[in-house]
């Protein structure tokens, strides 16, 4: 399976203070990343270089075969909802309107939108269960649903990558599973892959079929359940049932690969 980003080399730094560190980290096209990391630990500082919001200042980043900011700029490569997104309470539009909106970086926002853009964005609007508020104004959503009609102006201008910054953050586990299963089916429905940044475990244990945990660098790339229990409790104090990890698996590397001797050390991780 071919990757849809690349990330080779990478360091980042604001200023004199290095965020991230040698990161080497391939995404494969249809699959769910989850990003890892406690608070500091660079996720969403990764998420906006994948955006062409920072430049690297060392190493590459492309996404679809492009540099960031050329993704962005084609409009239907990458799709991002981001943290604590939501819409003013007064906000004039109605929630159609506002998951048209997401139409503009593909047509661009003088141009009129295509009628299979809008058949297309409209049909999204009752895939994620707004059709019954469609017409309603957008700031007056219940804070889920204002999620699911950010979900829906992300994906609008039919993106090849969701980014997904801390999607989970201030929802009750209930509504946690719910989001994750509509996440899922839209994937399924849309041939998409999906980075979810999140410092919640559990959450990404539920949704991911590959992690990468970032503090810094990459400390590993696999899937979550064979995660190294040492690195776990070092970086997180986790519940470690909640991600499915069984205390004695031998840890993976970076790149995938069992170690074959079970007590190699796992490196300190940094302070950021």
């Amino acid at each position: 399976m071919s990757s849809i980003v690349d990330i080779s080399h990478l360091d980042f730094a604001y200023g004199s203070q290095l965020v991230l560190k040698h990161v080497n980290l391939q995404i494969e096209a249809g699959s769910t990343l989850g990003l890892i990391g406690p608070n500091g630990g660079g996720k969403t500082t990764l998420m906006r270089l994948m955006l062409g919001l920072h430049r690297p200042t060392r190493g590459s980043v492309t996404v679809g075969g492009m540099k960031p900011a050329a993704a962005v700029r084609a409009g239907n490569v990458i799709g991002y909802l981001p943290q604590k997104a939501h819409f003013p309470h007064n906000f004039p539009l109605s929630v159609r309107h506002a998951v048209h909106l997401g139409l503009s970086g593909k047509t661009g926002m003088l141009r009129g939108y295509a009628r299979d853009d809008l058949a297309f964005a409209d049909d999204l609007i009752g895939r994620i269960g707004l059709a019954d508020v469609a017409d309603h104004p957008v700031g007056q959503l219940s804070g889920g649903q204002a999620q699911r009609a950010f979900i829906a102006r992300a994906l609008a201008p039919r993106p090849k990558i969701l980014l997904l910054d801390e999607p989970t953050t201030g929802i009750d586990r209930s509504g946690q599973q719910k989001f994750i299963e509509q996440v899922l089916k839209l994937k399924e429905e849309l041939g998409l892959t999906i980075v979810f940044c999140s410092h919640d475990l559990r959450a990404v244990s539920s949704i991911s079929d590959r992690i990468a945990c970032l503090n810094l660098t990459l400390h590993y790339h696999d899937v979550p359940h064979r995660m190294p229990e040492r690195l776990a409790v070092e970086m997180f104090a986790c519940d470690l049932e909640a991600m499915g990890v069984t205390p004695g698996v031998e840890p993976a590397c970076a790149c995938g690969h069992e170690h074959g001797d079970a007590e190699d050390p796992i490196p300190s991780i940094p302070k950021v």
